[in-house]
């Protein structure tokens, strides 16, 4: 649990980092340090819904029973 946290708080601060620096405004590189991780956790959320829907599963295991094999060079 130390390492997530840890790592939770190196991600806000990498994006407030990049935020300020492309902003130059610590109100918008605030907003953006905050909103984007829950916008991710949604998203994450309908991601493993869909990932978990039978369509995908079908999907994924047709890819391991032929996978694409890269045309030689």
């Amino acid at each position: 649990m130390v390492k997530t946290a840890s790592f939770g708080v190196m991600h806000l601060g990498i994006a407030f980092g990049v935020s300020y620096a492309l902003t130059g405004n610590v109100a918008i590189a605030g907003a953006i340090t905050f909103v984007e991780p829950l916008v991710n956790t949604v998203a994450h959320y309908f991601f493993d819904k869909a990932w978990d829907s039978p369509r995908w599963k079908a999907w994924r295991a047709s890819r391991r029973a032929h996978p694409v094999v890269p045309a030689a060079a």
